[in-house]
């Protein structure tokens, strides 16, 4: 197959796949539109806030598992038909990339959705766990200092690029399309937490564990 119209596939899957808005159809199994309650985000942290962790879990699973499923679809795929390790790269960071905007913008809910963070968690397992895994330390870090969990997720955001730049620095290669990615994703979650720094800034941003 074309490697165009392979990673063409990739990004329609991804998109389709990240587009599922787990957190608003949970919200209507219960009865209500997550959208107006809590902070009326569709993501994880809004559902455990409004209806709590037994139904907020499952659903950031969920957000991650639509990260990571079209990474390996397209890894798989692209591997399985020869293409050569930088095509199958690209693939997999086409895909992950769009399934994070289809996260942020589903076509379910008229191109508006959540923040990503799942979503995002679930593509870096899939194409750089170790970038993970620094943005999950980052995250612990912020979170259990500050509370915030907005800020500890915008911050996740720069560990993982941090990461990435460490671990390319020490051996010596380079790989500027998942380093790009990288950027590009803690940008999109910076920008989606706008609001959230306002709030922050005001003292009007809930920390986790305490009453407004």
């Amino acid at each position: 197959m074309n490697p165009a119209v392979a990673i063409l596939i990739s990004a329609v899957v991804g998109y389709l796949s990240g587009a599922m808005p787990f957190g608003y159809w949970a919200g209507k199994l219960k009865g209500l539109d997550i959208r107006q309650h809590g902070s009326g985000n569709i993501g994880a942290t809004n559902v455990i806030r409004v209806l709590g962790k037994g139904i907020g879990i499952p659903v950031f699973i969920l957000d991650a598992l639509k990260g990571w499923l079209p990474v390996w679809l397209a890894t798989s795929f692209l591997a399985q038909q020869g293409a050569s390790a930088e095509i199958v790269s690209t693939g997999a960071v086409v895909a992950g990339l769009s399934a994070v905007l289809g996260h942020m913008y589903t076509f379910w809910l008229g191109f508006k959705g959540g923040k990503g963070v799942a979503t995002t968690a679930g593509v870096l397992l899939g194409i750089a766990p170790l970038a993970m895994l620094g943005g999950l330390v980052v995250w612990l870090l912020f979170f259990f200092t500050l509370r915030y969990v907005s800020l500890a997720s915008m911050m996740a955001g720069v560990g993982v690029v941090a990461t990435m730049v460490a671990l390319m620095a020490k051996v010596g290669h380079w790989d500027f399309v998942m380093l790009s990615f990288g950027v590009l994703i803690m940008v999109l979650v910076i920008v989606r937490h706008r609001g959230n720094v306002s709030r922050i800034l005001a003292g009007t941003e809930p920390k986790a564990g305490r009453k407004k």
